[in-house]
């Protein structure tokens, strides 16, 4: 299984947002970070391939089938997407949620798995005690996490996760990351998650993907990525690619100098 993307384009009216963007091979159980600044197109990357936007050229193909041409429930079923906000409109408490999230793929009836399921995932994330707290009553780093759970119950091909980081500290960003990578690795999908932080990126991600002003400009593994003088220009920053005593990447940056 893999997924490929090729000379996506989509406009939003008169302006291009995405112009013949491409992505090579991303194969099962590989965890790529979508790197870039504000208004990249990331975004909108994301929800082409969810099937949320209509795409205005291109293909995007998962083990052989172009998802374009698939139907909006089956495409719902093969790829999971996870938006920075996470609203919930109905009065749930967040074991409700999750579970709704996983029958809304299946039968309505409930089985006692089903109920395990979605009671291993709560546990997985650390967030069990929260079961039956209504969503309303959480705070943004817990409605993520709730969010994140209705993802990984539904066990999809494709997770796309925009900025699934940014409510949570310090602690709760790496044990994010360490089990997202986990369950991608065991489950072998293909997940693809927009990160601001390009030191998280290089810790956690198999493959860098970096896109400016609608199209990829930098693609690789973190070690070859990080290392482009290219990758401060897209954030209008110098770089420079340094490692810890433990041999872990991180990237040293720097702002222009008048």
């Amino acid at each position: 299984m893999s997924l490929s993307i090729t000379n996506l384009e989509v406009n939003y009216g008169k302006h291009e947002v995405l112009k013949k963007l491409s992505i090579n091979e991303l194969k099962k159980g590989s965890f790529t970070a979508l790197l870039g600044p504000n208004a990249a197109g990331k975004s909108t990357l994301f929800k082409s391939i969810a099937g949320i936007i209509k795409v205005t050229g291109g293909d995007i193909t998962l083990s052989d089938d172009n998802l374009l041409k698939s139907s909006r429930k089956e495409r719902a079923r093969r790829v999971a997407f996870l938006p920075q906000s996470f609203h919930a409109n109905v009065a749930l408490s967040v074991f409700e949620s999750v579970l709704l999230s996983l029958k809304q793929q299946s039968a309505w009836r409930v089985k006692s798995e089903d109920l395990d399921r979605v009671s291993n995932i709560l546990s997985l994330l650390h967030i069990e005690h929260l079961a039956d707290k209504d969503i309303s009553s959480l705070s943004g780093g817990q409605k993520q996490l709730t969010a994140m759970a209705r993802i990984l119950v539904v066990e999809p091909e494709v997770v796309l996760l925009d900025e699934p980081t940014s409510a949570l500290d310090l602690h709760h960003q790496l044990s994010l990351l360490e089990l997202v990578k986990m369950h991608t690795i065991e489950k072998g999908i293909i997940t693809i998650a927009a990160l601001h932080d390009v030191n998280l990126a290089a810790k956690f991600c198999d493959n860098l993907e970096v896109l400016n002003k609608g199209v990829i400009q930098l693609s690789g593994e973190p070690s070859h990525v990080l290392a482009q003088p290219k990758l401060g220009d897209t954030y209008r920053v110098m770089t420079s690619l340094e490692s810890t005593k433990a041999g872990q990447l991180y990237v040293d940056a720097q702002l222009y100098s008048n």
